[in-house]
C-alpha cells in the first residue's frame, strides 16, 4: 500500500464504534467491541474512558491512556487497519 492520508478527526460514539475521518475525504468507522476482552483493549470497555481519551496520537486513532498527551503511552491502531476499512456515508454517522 502507499501512503495512508492522514486522519484529521476522530468521533467516538457511546457502541464503542469510531467514526475516523481522513484528508482525502474517506469516513471509516472503526468497531472496538470484538477487542475490549482482550489486553490493554479492556481499558477502553469504561464508555467514559473510551470517550474521553479517544484522539489522534501517533498520527492515527488512539486512547491517551495517561490523559497527559504521552505518545508513548497510548492504545493506537494502525492507520493502514484504518484505510483498509470499507468507507460509510457521511450521513450514516452523523
Amino acid at each position: 500500500m502507499g501512503v495512508t492520508p492522514d486522519i484529521v478527526q476522530v468521533v467516538p460514539h457511546e457502541d464503542h464504534t469510531v467514526s475516523v475521518y481522513f484528508c482525502d475525504g474517506k469516513i471509516v468507522v472503526y468497531d472496538v467491541r470484538p477487542k475490549l476482552e482482550k489486553g490493554v483493549f479492556r481499558q477502553l470497555a469504561d464508555i467514559s474512558f473510551f470517550m474521553e481519551r479517544c484522539t489522534i496520537m501517533n498520527d492515527t486513532l488512539a486512547w491517551d491512556i495517561t490523559g497527559t498527551g504521552d505518545n508513548t503511552k497510548c492504545i493506537d491502531i494502525d492507520p493502514e487497519v484504518l484505510y483498509a476499512l470499507e468507507p460509510v456515508d457521511e450521513k450514516a454517522v452523523c
